[in-house]
């Protein structure tokens, strides 16, 4: 007998998949098309009011273009049911914003369609010497006899030596045609395009193993230690619990090589600047090559950063577990249950107890908030008696004397001997004419900022003697650089720079 049956199983299996069941759908197209007008490389999720805003305007427009065949519903409505299908995921990001993003499955079936929608030749030249070299790659890394690896490696260095030299030598430049380099640009495009969906695959692998995890610890009714024990032995094999991570922890080494990567981004702009590139690549198809190193990091940090949360996730739940609450609560309702057989025993099959879920309210008036306390009616401390500490009085006129300058009086002065009938001979004259109680040290500050604001007024290089009187009736003079109306002539420098006291 044939194994038919057993066949049909199988593509029964596949055809319930997610990625069958959205081709099969009868809007398949309609769905695909807003998967590719909203989602792409450099768009991997969306926050959910903006999808659910962007699926009502796609729809809208869609039947201003004529289309009759359109799902029905508010974009909401269509992305909790394309979630349903598991084309979407919602999850939150790192800000608290739920988004949505494709799952693996949307993902393949926008590639297969994309691949689709690509013209390339079934066979050709290209695909086969792939295969014989990808064939004679794996027998090399693979082949458990030490000779004929030996031999392999050997017949390709004399093959590459022989090609070097003749290059060397100045021989030809094999030309390829335009065909190879269609050919050859169509696989490469091929494979970068799948890699959105293997790394979603990742995720999702990791995302279904946390929720496996959890549920076991929930189920399991045993002592913290042990739970903890299991934890951490599955965290240490949270890469290699599946298929798809094992895949990716042996990839893992090769994405993370920082020479690795730009020896391809190099090769990548070799390539775009192949004279042939020009004609047969697009402008998408040129983006995309160009951006095969971005979107290898920023998928690994993905799938790195799903790994951390599935993690903290379950660490989190281990510490803010509490056994012996789960067990008090089983006690209390394995106790119900018991209570319940011993009431059904002379109860009758329709016997109903009045029970509220809830306690009723207590009808109370007024709830007081505060009692009566006996420091807060009590008053305050006395004061202490301070008077034998009193400091000693003192006047206006003695505080004004150990003050800043008097400029208000300052100015008048200096005012009035500006336009006196008399020429002022200089600052330190004017100085010296004032009261006594403008010729404090601390007045000749007041004077020269007052000075350097009148436009009258120059400094010379010489200097003068300011005889300024202290407030207990002391004289001290001081220097200072002389300041006079510019037909002043210049005095004799003061040969007493600092005056003794008085």
């Amino acid at each position: 007998m044939s194994n038919v049956a057993g066949e049909l199983a199988r593509v029964r299996g596949a055809y319930e998949q997610p990625t069958l069941t959205l081709l099969h759908q009868r809007l398949a197209p309609v769905i695909l098309a807003v998967f590719r007008s909203s989602f792409g490389r450099d768009v991997v999720s969306i926050s959910a009011p903006r999808l659910h805003d962007q699926v009502d305007t796609y729809l809208d427009e869609l039947r201003l273009a004529g289309e009759v065949e359109l799902p029905t519903g508010s974009g909401r409505e269509l992305c909790l049911k394309w979630m349903r299908g598991r084309w979407l995921v919602r999850s939150t990001d790192d800000d608290g914003n739920e988004v949505y993003s494709l799952t693996s499955h949307a993902q393949d079936a926008l590639a297969l369609v994309t691949g689709l929608t690509r013209e390339r030749a079934s066979l050709s030249e290209h695909r086969i010497a792939t295969i014989v070299s990808a064939v004679r790659r794996f027998n090399t890394e693979v082949n458990p006899d030490r000779a004929v690896r030996v031999g392999i490696l050997n017949s390709e260095i004399e093959r590459l030596t022989i090609e070097r030299d003749r290059l060397s030598d100045g021989g030809e430049l094999s030309q390829v045609t335009p065909d190879y380099m269609l050919e050859g640009f169509g696989e490469l495009i091929q494979l970068i395009a799948a890699l959105p969906s293997d790394f979603a695959r990742v995720e999702e692998a990791f995302s279904g193993l946390r929720s496996g995890i959890l549920a076991s610890f929930r189920a399991e009714q045993r002592a913290a230690g042990e739970v903890i024990d299991d934890y951490l032995a599955r965290a240490d094999s949270l890469m290699t619990a599946t298929a798809e991570g094992r895949a990716f922890e042996g990839a893992f080494t090769l994405l993370s090589d920082d020479e690795l990567l730009l020896q391809l981004r190099e090769d990548l702009a070799a390539l775009l600047a192949h004279p042939l590139a020009e004609e047969i690549l697009l402008d998408v198809d040129r983006r995309e090559l160009r951006g095969t190193v971005g979107l290898i990091r920023s998928g690994t940090e993905r799938v790195l950063a799903r790994r951390s949360r599935v993690t903290a996730t379950l660490r989190e739940y281990i510490v803010s577990h509490d056994i012996t609450r789960d067990r008090e609560l089983d006690v209390v309702l394995r106790g119900l249950d018991g209570e319940l057989a011993t009431w059904m025993k002379t109860a009758g099959a329709r016997a109903a107890v009045p029970l509220e879920l809830l306690p009723p309210r207590i009808d109370i008036t007024h709830l007081r908030e505060r009692f009566h306390n006996t420091e807060a009616d009590s008053g305050p401390p006395p004061l202490n008696d301070v008077s034998e500490h009193q400091p000693i009085a003192v006047s206006l006129a003695s505080l004004l004397a150990e003050g800043g300058p008097s400029l208000d009086s300052l100015r008048r002065a200096l005012d009035q001997a500006l336009v006196g009938p008399e020429p002022l001979s200089s600052l330190g004259a004017l100085f010296d004419g004032l009261e006594p109680a403008l010729r404090r040290p601390v007045e000749i500050f007041g004077l020269l900022h007052l000075a350097t604001n009148v436009p009258g007024l120059d400094r010379h290089d010489d200097t003068e003697l300011y005889r300024a009187i202290r407030t207990g009736g002391s004289t001290r003079g001081l220097t200072v650089p002389r300041m006079a109306p510019p037909h002043t002539p210049d005095a004799p420098a003061s040969t007493n720079p600092g005056e003794e006291k008085r």
